[in-house]
């Protein structure tokens, strides 16, 4: 659904994590970047993702990754859904979805019949220059990792 494909230029963001950290794409350059896009916090297919990074996040770091996640929900959102899962990376609330309609990750899904807005979700790999790498559309929560390495 994205608009962004690999050799595309990423575009910047910044935002603030669930500690109050600013986290910039800018200060992430010369380093590599793994930004995965959930829809909600704590539910079953976000938390096998996030888990899974956070299981697999060593040889993530081994391999010079720099692991953001970002959703609409919430800080206090993420503070929980981090805390709960003892997930070490960042995550960047977009209540506003300024960072996930930028990458083009935002719009119609069906669910149960109905059509609504919503994220889908996706992950791009950024190299230290800030050239999108790969694009991850068909997301496997339980060995997403496998999926960047």
């Amino acid at each position: 659904m994205t608009h962004l494909k690999a050799g595309d230029r990423a575009p910047d963001f910044i935002g603030t994590d669930q500690h109050g950290k600013v986290v910039s794409s800018q200060a992430l350059l010369g380093g590599k970047i793994v930004l995965y896009f959930y829809p909600k916090d704590d539910t079953p297919g976000c938390t096998a993702e996030a888990c899974n990074l956070r299981d697999n996040y060593t040889e993530l770091l081994k391999n010079g990754y720099h692991v953001l996640g970002v959703s609409p929900d919430s800080i206090k959102s993420h503070q929980k859904f981090s805390e709960k899962f003892s997930l070490p990376f960042p995550l960047i609330p977009d209540p506003d979805k300024l960072i996930i309609k930028s990458y083009g990750v935002w719009g119609p899904k069906k669910f149960m019949g109905k059509t609504y807005d919503g994220v889908h979700r996706t992950t791009f790999v950024i190299d230290e220059k800030g050239i999108i790498e790969k694009v991850i559309s068909q997301v496997d929560t339980k060995n997403h990792s496998s999926q960047i390495l």
